[in-house]
């Protein structure tokens, strides 16, 4: 069903303010020129309190968004002939190194997550030398996973992905664990796996410090739950299907789950789209484990880019299911070529009060609740846990398709695998778990990293009727690391 939206206007959220007050010292100010050098600003050199040095970490996540640069390279994605046309939207899509430094390119999240990382590690820094310590193992615990998450991202856009058979041989990202202290520091990729381990050392360490009550909004830090939620994607990417179990459970113990998902068959289906980019991204959201405050066009142009969703897109990703019944995602449309759920919300930052320029931003979802029944059904899928499975997919439907019934829309092992035509229980399992996560997802970029996981070939067709295929070891399934990293020691990512 198609709604055309012909009312909405983009407006700046209640909550934006808010999330203004935790990312007031910018820590990109220096550019990616010097990617690694970014220091806290001079504000923060007394860091003499638990309080400011948890005001200094809400500057500790990448302020800069990887949705469209992905989202743009993966198979969700069609040419429309027309649209609006940013290098990260086409170059990606025609999959080709990003001509753009500015937001949402590779080069800009790059800079981005060292900043954050920068910050995470000068925290800690703080934490260390405070004369009684006891008092700072809420913010230690917040910038230890700060600091792994930045480098995750980085590992899984500027890597290969982890593959226990060759993580050992692959060129990683720098690990950075100490605050930059000269200029022009050397530095070395070393191994995927190196970069891995490092992660897990990080996470492993603060994630027991972890106490909401440190925070005065939760969702835009490292909570609780959103920690755990990190650790079940973590573990999954790295192919430990016990612990993803484990700490999906630590996120959710017993049913809880079901009681914090998005309600889109339900709450969502009542609201316009304007209500429901109001809430999509916010932290009234309970659905939103993690949430963080990115330069980004995403906002503005999701959905109007030449390399959009499209409506053969849309029919494929969301036109059926396995269920049999009809998605709740409301698609609306721009004209007749542009497509989109309602989700980004673009909020602009004057550069003063009288200022007529300024900075477009968004909230960014790091980790939902969704993410978690995904992980955790994955998990199942690969160990052999089908009934488990089953609930879990059953469990989603029932908040996703519109006048959900239990008997008709009932999923069961062998539907799923007449649904997709194999008999093998964990690939149709599989298929049916990614084909949900797809939908749920869309525009938001988590598709590329289902794509790199999975060995996923993506072909893209342009208008002129030129084909385009990215097929698993293409080098353009890494994006590239910014020219300038070359000045620190690095080597950039082979181009043929």
């Amino acid at each position: 069903m198609k709604m055309k939206n012909t009312t909405y206007s983009y407006q700046r959220s209640k909550w934006g303010k808010a999330a203004l007050g935790l990312a007031a010292i910018v820590l990109l100010a220096g550019g990616c020129k010097k990617f690694l050098e970014q220091q806290p600003d001079s504000t923060w050199t007394d860091l003499d309190t638990p309080a400011k040095v948890s005001k200094l970490l809400g500057t500790a996540y990448p302020q800069s968004s990887y949705i469209v640069m992905c989202e743009s390279k993966s198979d969700n994605v069609e040419d429309k002939g027309v649209g609006e046309l940013e290098k990260p939207n086409s170059n990606s899509f025609l999959f080709q190194d990003v001509e753009s430094v500015e937001e949402d390119s590779p080069e800009a999240y790059w800079a981005a997550a060292y900043a954050a990382i920068a910050a995470a590690n000068q925290a800690l820094v703080a934490c260390a030398a405070a004369t009684d310590t006891t008092k700072y193992q809420a913010q230690k615990g917040e910038a230890l996973v700060a600091r792994a998450y930045a480098h995750f991202m980085l590992v899984n856009l500027f890597s290969q992905i982890y593959d226990p058979a060759t993580a050992g041989n692959q060129p990683g990202i720098p690990y950075v664990t100490t605050p930059e202290t000269v200029v022009n520091k050397q530095y070395e990729r070393k191994t995927v796996a190196y970069v891995y381990e490092m992660i897990e050392k990080d996470l492993l360490a603060g994630l027991p410090l972890i106490k909401d009550d440190a925070y005065t909004v939760p969702r835009y830090h490292f909570n609780r739950v959103a920690a755990n939620a990190f650790a079940s994607r973590f573990y999954l990417f790295k192919k430990d299907y016990t612990k993803v179990l484990y700490y999906a459970d630590q996120a959710f113990p017993g049913e809880q789950l079901a009681m914090h998902m998005r309600p889109w068959n339900t709450k969502y289906s009542s609201m316009s789209p304007a209500m429901i980019r109001d809430l999509y991204n916010n932290a009234a959201e309970d659905a939103n484990l993690l949430i963080a405050e990115t330069k980004s066009l995403a906002g503005r142009y999701i959905g109007r880019y030449r390399y959009d969703l499209s409506w053969n897109k849309e029919q494929e990703i969301i036109g059926s299911n396995i269920t049999g019944g009809r998605y709740a995602y409301p698609v609306y449309y721009y004209g007749t070529q542009d497509y989109f759920v309602p989700k980004a919300t673009e909020y602009f930052v004057k550069n003063s009060v009288n200022a007529t320029i300024g900075q477009p931003y968004m909230m960014n979802v790091l980790f939902t609740t969704e993410e978690v029944l995904f992980n955790r059904a994955e998990a199942n899928a690969n160990m052999g846990n089908a009934d488990a499975v089953i609930k879990d997919l059953n469990l989603f439907a029932s908040k996703r398709i519109t006048n959900y019934n239990a008997t008709t829309n009932n999923i069961t092992l062998a539907k799923v695998k007449q649904y997709y035509g194999v008999s093998d229980d964990k690939a149709a399992l599989t298929a049916a778990i990614l084909d949900f996560k797809r939908a749920e997802y869309v525009q938001e970029g988590m598709r590329w990293f289902d794509i790199l996981r999975y060995g996923i070939t993506v072909t893209h067709t342009t208008r002129d009727g030129h084909q385009l295929v990215l097929a698993p070891g293409d080098d353009q399934r890494t994006f590239q690391l910014p020219q300038s990293v070359v000045n620190s020691g690095l080597e950039l990512n082979p181009r043929k």
